[in-house]
């Protein structure tokens, strides 16, 4: 009876030696499993979403930017109607206060010259002939210089209004490049 067993015995052994064998190649490869298992993971960068949600998302961001962006952009012409305004306001007093003082120095000129023929009768009465020239040419260097300060005046008021003008523009052209940015990045 042992004969016919120690067969079994002997394929027993075998077997627990190869199942032995394979538990240590099997130990020894699964070993580094848990750095193989975090090397082989797969990172997803980017989140696949169906288009419908896409769609959602963008209509929901729509429907909250539009009222802002609609009451921004009135806002914006508001101003830029009042800027126009303004402008033309400016415009408007510039050609005014020309015109009165281009009628100013004509009746100027006009009152000068009555005057000055006035006074220059009244001193050709009391003095010589030759008084009464030098007198009618300082007159007229004064009259002159009066000319010249006027223009001077004018000028001077004239780059006052074409700054306030291009400082208006200029405002206004910041104004809608701000509008723009913010637009961008919302």
């Amino acid at each position: 009876m042992a004969a016919p067993l120690s067969g079994c015995v002997n394929s027993l052994q075998s077997s627990i030696s190869l199942l032995g064998s394979s538990i240590s190649i099997l130990d020894s490869g699964v070993n580094d499993f848990p750095r193989l298992a975090k090397v082989l993971q797969a990172t997803r960068h980017f989140e696949l979403l169906p288009e419908s949600h896409l769609q959602a998302a963008q209509a929901s961001l729509l429907a909250s930017i539009t009222p802002e962006l609609s009451s921004l952009l009135n806002r914006v012409e508001t101003h830029l109607d009042k800027l126009a305004r303004r402008e033309q306001a400016l415009i408007a007093k510039y050609e005014l206060q020309e015109g009165r003082l281009s009628s100013n120095r004509s009746s100027g000129v006009e009152q000068s010259k009555s005057k000055s023929a006035q006074s220059r009768g009244q001193l050709g009465r009391a003095e010589s002939t030759s008084g009464n020239d030098e007198d009618g040419e300082e007159e007229d260097e004064l009259e002159q210089g009066r000319e010249q300060l006027r223009l001077k005046q004018m000028r001077t008021k004239k780059e006052r209004l074409s700054y306030a003008v291009e400082r208006l523009t200029l405002q206004a052209q910041q104004k809608e490049r701000q509008l723009r940015m913010s637009m961008a990045a919302q």
